[in-house]
Parts: structure tokens; C-alpha cells; sequence
């Protein structure tokens, strides 16, 4: 079983920055993707960023330009950078580790808000 600990989320004003950790318990050398995704209040769960085993990173629309994916394998851990934070930002923000050949893993989530 791996752990996943996010941090890093808070309250911020409109055009702020924050920077959300991911913490695994095992290393990140040897995955195939990591994601972030979020849930804002009374809405689907959506997929923000992803990262895949080679680093190749993509992103959804709604944040491309402002957010950006990055690991430091030595750390074990992997980051969202999100600048120019917008109140529609706003949700819970969770990671998720899938490892070669199985696992599947998430974090708890850190709640992200944003204040017009």
C-alpha cells in the first residue's frame, strides 16, 4: 500500500499563486502516470493535469497556461504550481499515482480556495 499526502492548499486572492505537494510513501522512479485532479462543490470530479512515466505533461484546458505538473523523484513527491488563480479555481484538489505494472493510488486531498 502507498500513501499519498497532499499540502499546499489554503486561501488566496484572485491572480495568487500556490504550489500543492504530493508526498508518496515509495518512490516515483518507476511510474506510469501522475495526475491531478479536483471537485469543486456540487460538481464532477475533473482531471487537471497529468504527467506520463516518460515526463510528457498535458493539461486541461481551464488551466492551460497557469498550472504546471513537475515530480522530483528524489523527494518522491510531485507538485502543482498554479498561478493566476482564479475563484473558479476553487474546489479540493487530490492526487493520483498509478505505478507499473498495478497501483493505483490517491491522496486525501487539499482544499484549494480562491477569493474574487
Amino acid at each position: 500500500q502507498v500513501q499519498l499526502v497532499e499540502s499546499g492548499g489554503g486561501l488566496v486572492q484572485a491572480g495568487g499563486s500556490l504550489r500543492l505537494s504530493c508526498a508518496a510513501s515509495r518512490s516515483i522512479a518507476s511510474i506510469s502516470s501522475a495526475r491531478w485532479y479536483r471537485q469543486a462543490p456540487g460538481k464532477q470530479r475533473e482531471m487537471v493535469a497529468h504527467m506520463t512515466d516518460g515526463g510528457i505533461t498535458n493539461y486541461n484546458y481551464f488551466v492551460e497556461g497557469r498550472f504546471a505538473i513537475s515530480r522530483d523523484v528524489a523527494k518522491n513527491t510531485m507538485y502543482l504550481q498554479m498561478n493566476n488563480l482564479k475563484p473558479e479555481d476553487t474546489a479540493v484538489y487530490c492526487c493520483r499515482i498509478l505505478y507499473f505494472p498495478t497501483g493505483d493510488y490517491w491522496g486525501q486531498g487539499t482544499q484549494v480556495t480562491v477569493s474574487s
